[in-house]
Protein backbone atom coordinates (compact mmCIF):
# COMPACT_ATOMS: atom_id res chain seq x y z
CA UNK A 1 0.00 0.00 0.00
CA UNK A 2 3.20 2.07 1.07
CA UNK A 3 4.37 1.80 -2.66
CA UNK A 4 1.02 2.38 -4.56
CA UNK A 5 0.49 5.59 -1.98
CA UNK A 6 3.65 6.77 -3.49
CA UNK A 7 2.94 6.22 -7.09
CA UNK A 8 -0.25 7.57 -6.84
CA UNK A 9 0.97 10.79 -5.26
CA UNK A 10 3.72 11.15 -7.74
CA UNK A 11 0.98 10.80 -10.44
CA UNK A 12 -1.03 14.01 -8.81
CA UNK A 13 2.35 15.89 -8.88
CA UNK A 14 2.97 15.32 -12.66
CA UNK A 15 -0.72 16.09 -13.22
CA UNK A 16 -0.34 19.18 -11.70
CA UNK A 17 3.30 20.33 -12.76
CA UNK A 18 1.30 20.02 -16.50
CA UNK A 19 -1.20 21.85 -15.99
CA UNK A 20 0.90 24.39 -14.14
CA UNK A 21 3.21 24.76 -16.88
CA UNK A 22 5.88 23.36 -14.26
CA UNK A 23 9.07 21.86 -15.77
CA UNK A 24 8.30 18.21 -15.57
CA UNK A 25 11.49 17.33 -14.12
CA UNK A 26 10.94 18.86 -10.84
CA UNK A 27 7.70 16.53 -9.98
CA UNK A 28 10.03 13.52 -11.74
CA UNK A 29 12.90 14.16 -9.10
CA UNK A 30 10.03 14.63 -6.11
CA UNK A 31 8.72 11.84 -6.99
CA UNK A 32 12.07 9.42 -7.33
CA UNK A 33 12.61 10.89 -3.82
CA UNK A 34 9.51 9.79 -2.42
CA UNK A 35 9.46 6.32 -4.07
CA UNK A 36 13.36 6.13 -3.09
CA UNK A 37 12.31 7.21 0.62
CA UNK A 38 9.76 4.34 0.51
CA UNK A 39 12.03 1.77 -0.65
CA UNK A 40 14.47 2.50 2.11
CA UNK A 41 11.62 1.70 4.70
CA UNK A 42 11.07 -1.48 3.09
CA UNK A 43 14.77 -2.29 3.94
CA UNK A 44 16.60 -1.03 0.85
CA UNK A 45 19.53 0.53 1.39
CA UNK A 46 20.15 4.04 -0.59
CA UNK A 47 23.77 3.32 -1.84
CA UNK A 48 21.80 0.00 -3.41
CA UNK A 49 19.49 2.46 -4.97
CA UNK A 50 21.47 5.34 -5.93
CA UNK A 51 23.66 2.21 -7.75
CA UNK A 52 19.91 1.21 -9.46
CA UNK A 53 19.60 4.74 -10.57
CA UNK A 54 22.81 5.16 -12.08
CA UNK A 55 22.57 1.85 -13.77
CA UNK A 56 18.74 2.94 -15.17
CA UNK A 57 20.43 6.10 -16.10
CA UNK A 58 23.08 4.62 -18.51
CA UNK A 59 20.78 3.54 -20.97
CA UNK A 60 20.23 7.08 -21.45
CA UNK A 61 23.83 7.73 -22.28
CA UNK A 62 23.45 7.22 -25.97
CA UNK A 63 20.78 9.27 -27.01
CA UNK A 64 22.09 12.13 -24.86
CA UNK A 65 24.46 12.69 -27.74
CA UNK A 66 22.12 12.74 -30.11
CA UNK A 67 18.96 15.22 -28.88
CA UNK A 68 21.45 18.16 -28.71
CA UNK A 69 21.94 17.60 -32.40
CA UNK A 70 18.45 17.31 -33.63
CA UNK A 71 17.94 20.69 -31.71
CA UNK A 72 20.75 21.98 -33.50
CA UNK A 73 19.80 20.68 -36.90
CA UNK A 74 16.03 22.46 -36.56
CA UNK A 75 17.43 25.63 -35.67
CA UNK A 76 19.59 25.51 -38.64
CA UNK A 77 17.29 23.91 -40.99
CA UNK A 78 15.20 27.53 -40.15
CA UNK A 79 18.12 29.88 -40.87
CA UNK A 80 18.72 28.34 -44.11
CA UNK A 81 15.57 28.86 -45.30
CA UNK A 82 14.65 24.96 -45.64
CA UNK A 83 11.60 24.78 -43.06
CA UNK A 84 10.29 28.40 -44.27
CA UNK A 85 10.86 26.84 -47.70
CA UNK A 86 8.65 24.06 -46.77
CA UNK A 87 6.15 26.14 -44.94
CA UNK A 88 6.13 28.02 -47.93
CA UNK A 89 6.21 25.73 -51.24
CA UNK A 90 3.79 23.26 -49.11
CA UNK A 91 1.02 25.90 -48.38
CA UNK A 92 1.42 26.88 -52.18
CA UNK A 93 0.37 23.63 -52.85
CA UNK A 94 -2.62 22.64 -51.45
CA UNK A 95 -6.34 22.71 -53.12
CA UNK A 96 -8.31 24.35 -50.60
CA UNK A 97 -11.10 21.65 -51.68
CA UNK A 98 -9.25 19.28 -49.90
CA UNK A 99 -7.07 21.23 -47.07
CA UNK A 100 -7.64 18.66 -43.96
CA UNK A 101 -6.56 16.38 -46.60
CA UNK A 102 -3.43 18.10 -47.35
CA UNK A 103 -3.00 18.94 -43.90
CA UNK A 104 -2.20 15.74 -43.16
CA UNK A 105 -0.12 14.75 -45.76
CA UNK A 106 2.08 18.07 -45.26
CA UNK A 107 2.62 17.56 -41.64
CA UNK A 108 3.59 13.87 -42.40
CA UNK A 109 6.08 14.93 -44.46
CA UNK A 110 7.52 17.76 -42.81
CA UNK A 111 7.89 15.56 -39.59
CA UNK A 112 9.56 13.13 -41.53
CA UNK A 113 12.65 15.49 -42.55
CA UNK A 114 12.46 17.20 -38.81
CA UNK A 115 11.96 14.36 -36.28
CA UNK A 116 10.20 16.81 -34.02
CA UNK A 117 6.33 16.67 -33.26
CA UNK A 118 6.50 20.00 -31.76
CA UNK A 119 8.78 21.93 -34.45
CA UNK A 120 6.55 20.29 -36.67
CA UNK A 121 3.28 21.78 -35.11
CA UNK A 122 5.32 24.98 -34.75
CA UNK A 123 6.07 25.35 -38.20
CA UNK A 124 3.52 24.09 -41.10
CA UNK A 125 1.18 23.09 -38.39
CA UNK A 126 0.32 26.39 -36.82
CA UNK A 127 1.20 27.87 -40.61
CA UNK A 128 -1.99 25.81 -42.03
CA UNK A 129 -3.88 26.88 -38.84
CA UNK A 130 -3.41 30.31 -39.69
CA UNK A 131 -4.07 29.83 -43.41
CA UNK A 132 -7.82 28.31 -41.92
CA UNK A 133 -8.41 30.40 -39.68
CA UNK A 134 -11.35 32.89 -41.51
CA UNK A 135 -13.03 29.32 -42.44
CA UNK A 136 -16.11 28.82 -40.04
CA UNK A 137 -15.10 25.07 -40.09
CA UNK A 138 -14.69 23.40 -36.57
CA UNK A 139 -10.59 23.56 -35.80
CA UNK A 140 -10.51 20.60 -34.12
CA UNK A 141 -10.55 18.21 -37.35
CA UNK A 142 -7.62 20.40 -38.97
CA UNK A 143 -5.70 19.99 -35.48
CA UNK A 144 -6.65 16.80 -35.45
CA UNK A 145 -5.38 15.84 -38.67
CA UNK A 146 -2.02 17.63 -38.19
CA UNK A 147 -1.12 16.32 -35.06
CA UNK A 148 -1.52 12.72 -36.36
CA UNK A 149 0.65 13.51 -38.84
CA UNK A 150 3.16 15.42 -36.84
CA UNK A 151 3.69 11.78 -35.42
CA UNK A 152 4.18 9.89 -38.43
CA UNK A 153 7.94 11.34 -37.85
CA UNK A 154 7.66 9.19 -34.49
CA UNK A 155 5.64 6.17 -35.57
CA UNK A 156 6.35 3.03 -37.54
CA UNK A 157 5.90 3.81 -41.04
CA UNK A 158 8.08 2.94 -44.07
CA UNK A 159 6.46 4.12 -47.10
CA UNK A 160 9.83 4.09 -49.80
CA UNK A 161 10.13 1.06 -51.43
CA UNK A 162 13.71 1.54 -50.62
CA UNK A 163 13.90 1.80 -47.33
CA UNK A 164 13.36 3.65 -44.47
CA UNK A 165 10.94 4.34 -41.71
CA UNK A 166 10.00 7.89 -40.09
CA UNK A 167 12.56 9.91 -39.58
CA UNK A 168 16.17 9.03 -38.26
CA UNK A 169 16.19 12.37 -36.21
CA UNK A 170 13.43 11.07 -34.17
CA UNK A 171 14.06 11.29 -30.61
CA UNK A 172 11.70 8.71 -29.82
CA UNK A 173 12.73 6.39 -32.50
CA UNK A 174 16.51 7.29 -31.53
CA UNK A 175 15.73 6.56 -27.85
CA UNK A 176 13.74 3.16 -28.45
CA UNK A 177 16.65 2.08 -30.40
CA UNK A 178 19.26 2.78 -27.60
CA UNK A 179 17.57 1.42 -24.85
CA UNK A 180 16.97 -1.87 -26.41
CA UNK A 181 19.59 -1.97 -28.18
CA UNK A 182 18.33 -2.74 -31.30
CA UNK A 183 19.85 -0.58 -34.85
CA UNK A 184 18.09 2.63 -35.80
CA UNK A 185 18.29 1.37 -39.34
CA UNK A 186 16.95 -2.45 -38.76
CA UNK A 187 13.69 -0.83 -36.79
CA UNK A 188 13.07 0.97 -39.49
CA UNK A 189 13.73 -1.17 -42.11
CA UNK A 190 11.22 -4.40 -39.89
CA UNK A 191 8.33 -1.24 -40.12
CA UNK A 192 6.69 -1.15 -43.45
CA UNK A 193 3.50 -3.71 -42.86
CA UNK A 194 2.64 -1.94 -39.88
CA UNK A 195 3.17 1.74 -41.09
CA UNK A 196 1.51 1.51 -45.08
CA UNK A 197 -1.45 0.47 -44.71
CA UNK A 198 -2.24 2.40 -41.66
CA UNK A 199 -1.33 6.04 -43.31
CA UNK A 200 -3.04 4.70 -46.12
CA UNK A 201 -6.73 4.45 -44.30
CA UNK A 202 -6.07 7.75 -42.47
CA UNK A 203 -5.07 9.74 -45.67
CA UNK A 204 -8.34 8.27 -47.56
CA UNK A 205 -10.66 9.39 -44.24
CA UNK A 206 -9.23 12.70 -44.05
CA UNK A 207 -9.58 13.30 -47.74
CA UNK A 208 -13.14 12.08 -47.27
CA UNK A 209 -13.88 14.47 -44.39
CA UNK A 210 -11.97 16.99 -46.33
CA UNK A 211 -14.89 16.79 -49.20
CA UNK A 212 -17.65 16.89 -47.00
CA UNK A 213 -15.30 19.94 -44.76
CA UNK A 214 -14.30 22.05 -47.64
CA UNK A 215 -11.81 25.05 -45.96
CA UNK A 216 -12.58 28.67 -47.44
CA UNK A 217 -8.76 30.24 -47.39
CA UNK A 218 -8.87 33.82 -47.09
CA UNK A 219 -5.61 34.17 -45.17
CA UNK A 220 -2.83 35.92 -47.98
CA UNK A 221 -0.20 37.17 -46.22
CA UNK A 222 1.53 34.54 -44.87
CA UNK A 223 3.63 33.77 -47.49
CA UNK A 224 4.16 36.70 -48.65
CA UNK A 225 6.01 37.73 -45.38
CA UNK A 226 7.74 34.46 -45.65
CA UNK A 227 9.12 35.16 -49.02
CA UNK A 228 10.28 38.92 -47.91
CA UNK A 229 12.16 37.55 -44.96
CA UNK A 230 13.90 34.51 -46.89
CA UNK A 231 15.36 34.23 -49.88
CA UNK A 232 13.42 31.19 -51.21
CA UNK A 233 15.68 29.22 -53.99
CA UNK A 234 15.62 25.66 -54.31
CA UNK A 235 19.04 25.23 -53.12
CA UNK A 236 18.18 25.73 -49.11
CA UNK A 237 16.00 22.49 -49.30
CA UNK A 238 19.96 21.08 -49.96
CA UNK A 239 20.16 20.29 -46.05
CA UNK A 240 16.97 18.05 -45.90
CA UNK A 241 18.16 16.56 -48.88
CA UNK A 242 21.73 15.86 -47.86
CA UNK A 243 19.81 14.14 -44.82
CA UNK A 244 17.92 11.80 -47.31
CA UNK A 245 20.41 11.00 -49.31
CA UNK A 246 23.13 10.10 -46.02
CA UNK A 247 19.90 8.11 -44.46
CA UNK A 248 19.55 5.68 -47.60
CA UNK A 249 23.32 5.32 -47.86
CA UNK A 250 23.18 4.28 -44.17
CA UNK A 251 25.34 7.02 -42.89
CA UNK A 252 25.28 6.73 -38.97
CA UNK A 253 22.73 9.16 -37.63
CA UNK A 254 25.20 11.92 -35.91
CA UNK A 255 27.30 12.21 -39.22
CA UNK A 256 24.47 12.92 -41.17
CA UNK A 257 23.38 15.11 -38.59
CA UNK A 258 26.44 16.67 -38.15
CA UNK A 259 26.51 17.01 -42.26
CA UNK A 260 23.43 18.79 -42.60
CA UNK A 261 24.45 21.08 -40.23
CA UNK A 262 27.14 21.89 -41.89
CA UNK A 263 25.12 22.58 -45.12
CA UNK A 264 22.65 24.68 -43.78
CA UNK A 265 25.43 26.82 -42.01
CA UNK A 266 27.10 27.95 -45.58
CA UNK A 267 23.31 28.20 -46.56
CA UNK A 268 22.42 30.41 -44.08
CA UNK A 269 25.98 32.41 -44.40
CA UNK A 270 25.76 33.01 -47.97
CA UNK A 271 22.22 32.80 -49.03
CA UNK A 272 20.38 34.07 -46.18
CA UNK A 273 23.03 36.19 -45.16
CA UNK A 274 23.43 35.63 -41.71
CA UNK A 275 26.67 36.32 -39.60
CA UNK A 276 28.49 33.51 -38.39
CA UNK A 277 27.96 35.03 -34.60
CA UNK A 278 24.18 34.50 -35.53
CA UNK A 279 24.29 31.40 -36.95
CA UNK A 280 26.49 30.21 -34.33
CA UNK A 281 23.49 31.37 -31.73
CA UNK A 282 20.66 30.03 -33.70
CA UNK A 283 22.48 26.35 -32.96
CA UNK A 284 23.24 27.10 -29.67
CA UNK A 285 20.28 28.82 -28.18
CA UNK A 286 17.74 28.19 -30.80
CA UNK A 287 16.13 30.41 -33.71
CA UNK A 288 13.95 33.49 -33.53
CA UNK A 289 13.38 36.54 -35.29
CA UNK A 290 13.08 40.18 -34.18
CA UNK A 291 10.43 41.06 -31.80
CA UNK A 292 8.56 43.43 -34.47
CA UNK A 293 8.41 39.80 -37.14
CA UNK A 294 5.03 38.95 -37.89
CA UNK A 295 6.37 35.50 -38.61
CA UNK A 296 7.90 35.17 -34.96
CA UNK A 297 5.78 33.28 -33.79
CA UNK A 298 5.93 30.51 -36.07
CA UNK A 299 9.76 30.84 -37.37
CA UNK A 300 11.38 29.85 -33.89
CA UNK A 301 12.74 27.28 -32.11
CA UNK A 302 15.29 24.71 -31.89
CA UNK A 303 18.87 25.00 -31.07
CA UNK A 304 20.91 23.05 -28.80
CA UNK A 305 19.87 24.07 -25.26
CA UNK A 306 16.55 23.18 -26.13
CA UNK A 307 16.79 19.62 -26.02
CA UNK A 308 19.00 19.65 -22.62
CA UNK A 309 15.25 20.08 -20.90
CA UNK A 310 14.42 16.89 -22.77
CA UNK A 311 17.85 15.08 -21.91
CA UNK A 312 17.24 15.72 -17.93
CA UNK A 313 14.14 13.84 -18.32
CA UNK A 314 15.45 10.97 -20.21
CA UNK A 315 18.09 10.64 -17.25
CA UNK A 316 15.75 10.71 -14.51
CA UNK A 317 12.83 8.39 -16.24
CA UNK A 318 15.87 5.95 -16.93
CA UNK A 319 17.05 6.39 -13.26
CA UNK A 320 13.15 5.91 -12.07
CA UNK A 321 12.81 3.03 -14.47
CA UNK A 322 16.32 0.94 -12.99
CA UNK A 323 14.64 1.96 -9.25
CA UNK A 324 11.47 0.12 -9.93
CA UNK A 325 13.66 -2.42 -12.24
CA UNK A 326 16.11 -3.36 -9.74
CA UNK A 327 13.54 -3.71 -6.81
CA UNK A 328 11.34 -5.24 -8.41
CA UNK A 329 8.82 -3.00 -7.35
CA UNK A 330 6.58 -3.66 -9.78
CA UNK A 331 6.07 -7.27 -10.04
CA UNK A 332 2.27 -7.59 -9.91
CA UNK A 333 2.88 -6.66 -13.84
CA UNK A 334 4.97 -10.22 -14.16
CA UNK A 335 2.42 -11.87 -12.48
CA UNK A 336 -0.22 -10.32 -15.11
CA UNK A 337 2.23 -11.02 -18.19
CA UNK A 338 2.78 -14.13 -17.13
CA UNK A 339 -0.58 -15.41 -18.25
CA UNK A 340 -0.53 -14.17 -21.28
CA UNK A 341 -0.37 -16.65 -24.45
CA UNK A 342 -0.23 -15.02 -27.87
CA UNK A 343 1.95 -12.46 -29.40
CA UNK A 344 -1.05 -10.55 -29.96
CA UNK A 345 -2.04 -10.76 -26.64
CA UNK A 346 1.36 -9.35 -25.45
CA UNK A 347 1.29 -6.35 -27.54
CA UNK A 348 -2.51 -5.65 -26.24
CA UNK A 349 -0.37 -6.04 -23.00
CA UNK A 350 2.41 -3.22 -24.06
CA UNK A 351 -0.75 -1.02 -25.54
CA UNK A 352 -2.53 -1.30 -21.97
CA UNK A 353 0.86 -0.79 -19.94
CA UNK A 354 2.21 2.08 -22.69
CA UNK A 355 -1.42 3.88 -22.27
CA UNK A 356 -0.91 3.92 -18.37
CA UNK A 357 2.51 4.91 -18.36
CA UNK A 358 1.78 7.55 -20.33
CA UNK A 359 -0.52 8.37 -18.29
CA UNK A 360 1.25 8.33 -14.79
CA UNK A 361 4.19 9.95 -16.79
CA UNK A 362 2.78 13.00 -18.86
CA UNK A 363 5.67 12.55 -21.32
CA UNK A 364 6.07 10.47 -24.53
CA UNK A 365 9.41 10.00 -22.99
CA UNK A 366 8.88 8.41 -19.28
CA UNK A 367 5.98 6.18 -20.76
CA UNK A 368 8.87 4.32 -23.64
CA UNK A 369 11.15 4.14 -20.71
CA UNK A 370 8.80 2.61 -17.84
CA UNK A 371 6.75 -0.01 -20.58
CA UNK A 372 10.27 -0.87 -22.08
CA UNK A 373 11.24 -1.97 -18.24
CA UNK A 374 7.97 -4.30 -17.61
CA UNK A 375 7.76 -5.61 -20.38
CA UNK A 376 11.51 -6.34 -21.57
CA UNK A 377 11.58 -9.73 -19.20
CA UNK A 378 8.28 -11.15 -21.22
CA UNK A 379 9.65 -10.74 -24.50
CA UNK A 380 12.87 -12.06 -23.65
CA UNK A 381 11.24 -15.26 -22.20
CA UNK A 382 9.23 -15.71 -25.42
CA UNK A 383 11.61 -15.78 -27.61
CA UNK A 384 11.39 -12.89 -29.12
CA UNK A 385 13.80 -10.28 -30.52
CA UNK A 386 15.03 -6.59 -29.46
CA UNK A 387 13.49 -5.11 -32.83
CA UNK A 388 10.21 -6.84 -31.98
CA UNK A 389 9.89 -5.51 -29.33
CA UNK A 390 11.53 -1.93 -30.40
CA UNK A 391 8.97 -2.29 -33.55
CA UNK A 392 5.78 -2.88 -30.41
CA UNK A 393 7.04 0.07 -28.52
CA UNK A 394 7.01 2.64 -32.04
CA UNK A 395 3.46 1.28 -32.60
CA UNK A 396 1.56 1.30 -29.22
CA UNK A 397 3.00 3.71 -26.36
CA UNK A 398 4.56 6.30 -29.09
CA UNK A 399 1.73 6.92 -31.16
CA UNK A 400 -0.54 6.54 -28.14
CA UNK A 401 0.82 9.74 -25.67
CA UNK A 402 -0.84 12.11 -27.72
CA UNK A 403 -4.07 11.02 -27.11
CA UNK A 404 -4.05 11.31 -23.23
CA UNK A 405 -5.57 15.15 -22.43
CA UNK A 406 -2.91 15.90 -20.00
CA UNK A 407 0.16 14.17 -21.69
CA UNK A 408 2.44 17.18 -22.83
CA UNK A 409 3.30 14.75 -26.15
CA UNK A 410 -0.53 15.89 -27.01
CA UNK A 411 -0.92 18.80 -24.15
CA UNK A 412 1.78 20.76 -26.06
CA UNK A 413 1.19 20.65 -29.62
CA UNK A 414 -2.72 21.07 -29.12
CA UNK A 415 -1.69 24.39 -27.50
CA UNK A 416 0.27 25.55 -30.11
CA UNK A 417 -2.61 25.37 -32.60
CA UNK A 418 -4.64 27.25 -30.17
CA UNK A 419 -6.79 24.28 -29.69
CA UNK A 420 -7.69 21.55 -26.89
CA UNK A 421 -8.40 18.16 -26.37
CA UNK A 422 -11.02 18.34 -28.69
CA UNK A 423 -8.06 16.91 -31.09
CA UNK A 424 -8.50 13.81 -30.01
CA UNK A 425 -11.29 12.10 -32.14
CA UNK A 426 -9.75 13.19 -35.22
CA UNK A 427 -6.04 11.67 -34.73
CA UNK A 428 -7.50 9.13 -37.01
CA UNK A 429 -3.86 7.38 -37.82
CA UNK A 430 -2.80 7.15 -33.93
CA UNK A 431 -5.43 4.69 -33.59
CA UNK A 432 -5.41 2.87 -36.71
CA UNK A 433 -1.51 2.30 -36.26
CA UNK A 434 -2.11 0.52 -32.87
CA UNK A 435 -5.13 -1.05 -34.32
CA UNK A 436 -3.92 -2.78 -37.40
CA UNK A 437 -0.56 -3.58 -35.83
CA UNK A 438 -2.67 -5.86 -33.08
CA UNK A 439 -4.55 -7.56 -36.34
CA UNK A 440 -1.46 -8.50 -37.99
CA UNK A 441 -0.40 -10.23 -34.83
CA UNK A 442 -3.78 -11.30 -34.53
CA UNK A 443 -3.88 -13.53 -37.63
CA UNK A 444 -1.00 -14.74 -36.76
CA UNK A 445 -1.64 -16.10 -33.54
Amino acid sequence: MDLLFALAFSFLLLIFSVFRGYFIAYPLCMAMGILVAVLMQRGFALSKLIQMAITGSRAAIPVLSILPLIGAVTAVWIAAGTVPAIVYYGIKLINPDYFIFWAFVLTSLVSLLLGTSFGTVSTIGIALMIVAKGSHLDPHPIAGAIIAGAYVGDSALRFIPSGYRASWMSSSANLIAKITQTDLYANIKNMLVTGFIPLVISSLLYLALSLLYPVQVTETTLLTQISQLFNLNLIVLLPALTILVLALLRVEVKVSMLISIGVGMVIAYFLQHYTISQILYYTIAGFSLSDNSPLRGILVGGGMISMLKLCAIVVVSTAIAGILAGTNALQIVDKYLNKIQHRSDLFLATTVIGIATGAFGCTQTIAIVLTQQLVKNQYTQRGLTNSELAINLENTVVVLSPLIPWNIAGLVPATILMTDAGFIPYAWYLYILTGWSWLQLRKKA
